[in-house]
């Protein structure tokens, strides 16, 4: 009887073991996730494709946007700082870091034609479809 409560035991606490990683797990993803930006994704009727990145506290020099093969990587650092002194009071609050996203684009995109602009503390990044690499019909014989 010994065995069966040993076994039991074991699967209890590898059980609990199990539950306390998930949870940890989920934990550290959602803190991950909450220094991710929010981004946008669309496509318009004329087939441009249109990104938009939320890059609050970052400014136009500390941004980097690269192509490399089908991947548009957008690399950024935030430095910002709130001070407030007043007579009797003296509060700071910093918030930096780096941030990186990359996409991976559909081959119809036109690698040497791609418009960034960056306003109000967010990046629009415009992708147009080339006009070689849209399907083709092929007529069989």
């Amino acid at each position: 009887m010994d065995i069966v409560k040993n076994v039991k035991d074991i699967s209890s606490d590898l059980e609990h073991g199990i539950k306390e990683g998930v949870k940890k797990t989920k934990s550290t993803l959602a803190n991950v996730a909450s220094h991710l930006p929010f981004i946008n994704l669309a496509k318009d009727k004329d087939n441009q494709h249109i990104i938009e990145i939320d890059l609050p506290g970052v400014e136009k020099k500390d941004i980097e946007l690269s192509i490399d093969g089908n991947t548009l990587t957008v690399c950024a650092e935030r430095h910002m700082k709130e001070e407030v002194k007043k007579e009797d009071y003296y509060h700071l609050s910093s918030y930096f870091g780096k941030i990186s996203r990359s996409f991976t684009l559909p081959e119809t995109i036109d690698k040497d034609n791609v418009d960034a602009e960056y306003k109000n503390g967010r990046l629009y990044i415009r992708l147009n479809e080339s006009e070689k690499k849209k399907q083709q019909q092929v007529s069989i014989k």
